[in-house]
């Protein structure tokens, strides 16, 4: 049978007061993936079947995204978003793992690998926020995402291709624009938020919790780093433009390696999966 990312049994995880989606495949060290925005676990299908041949996978949908359960007084704050996280993997007894985090994820594994430095060895950045660049309308986004009746407008307008389209929607996820036609890469993460308006007020609550507070005191925090670095970057990303990464990457001070894409956008490792898969490959196997 061919594999299917959607067959993978999932598992909710209770951790405070939210249910964290787990989903596990594959043998050997721990690889642990953690999505970003709009996207969920899904985002990582392409490369699953080549890094579980090789490591232990754990794939996370963060609270407001995906399959994990909340409430109204649930935390979406990067801070607590990584605490959450840090929980689930003391309970799968997780001692040295890597971290794979793409955009508003990898803001979240970026406070875990400063708290878990014991125990992350490996962190793999994909296109993702850096300090005193704000992406297009996500600030936007964040204002007005949950006030009245937004939710069901944005639910009405993912309904429409042209906004789809536009630079509001989904144009800068990918390089090749035909993919925006593709049910495989827009529809996973639009439809919950179509279909559910309880789905499109926790996204908008993901999306609110993002600290920019945080992430502009990285400059400082990057040198608590000490897990070895691999930052992949799409070439063509204009939400967070590929020479403000290669910038970041000097506020460093591990052992670190930066290898852009080409022909890919924000989503590199569903645009280019397989030069993704060998940069991780080349990065882990070299440290090993």
């Amino acid at each position: 049978m061919k594999w299917s990312y959607q067959n993978l049994e999932v598992q909710k995880i209770p951790v405070e007061d939210v249910k964290v989606a787990l989903r596990q495949l594959g043998t050997g060290p721990d690889l642990v993936f953690i999505h970003g925005f709009p996207t969920h676990g899904y985002t990582w299908r392409k490369l699953l079947p080549d890094l579980s041949q090789r490591f232990s996978c754990h794939i996370l949908d963060l609270p407001g995204l995906g399959d994990s359960e909340w409430n109204n007084d649930s935390d979406f704050g990067s801070i607590a978003q990584a605490r959450y996280a840090v929980q689930i993997l003391d309970k799968l007894g997780l001692d040295k793992y890597s971290l794979i985090a793409h955009d508003s994820g990898a803001t979240v594994a970026r406070v875990i690998a400063i708290k878990q430095h014991k125990q992350v060895e490996n962190l793999i950045m994909l296109n993702t926020e850096m300090p005193d660049h704000r992406p297009p309308w996500i600030p936007l986004y964040q204002r007005i995402g949950l006030l009245p009746a937004v939710p069901s407008v944005i639910r009405r307008l993912l309904r429409q291709h042209w906004f789809l389209n536009s630079p509001m929607g989904f144009r800068e996820l990918y390089s090749d624009k035909k993919l925006l036609k593709s049910k495989e890469h827009v529809l996973p993460y639009t439809l919950p938020i179509i279909s559910s308006e309880d789905r499109a007020i926790g996204a908008f609550k993901y999306l609110k919790g993002i600290d920019w507070k945080l992430i502009d005191n990285f400059k400082h925090l990057h040198g608590e780093i000490n897990a070895n670095l691999l930052m992949i970057w799409g070439e063509d990303d204009r939400t967070f433009p590929m020479e403000l990464g290669r910038e970041m990457m000097n506020q460093f001070t591990c052992k670190r390696k930066f290898v852009p894409i080409e022909k890919a956008s924000l989503l590199p490792h569903e645009e280019r999966p397989k030069e993704v898969v060998e940069a991780i490959l080349d990065f882990i196997l070299e440290r090993d």
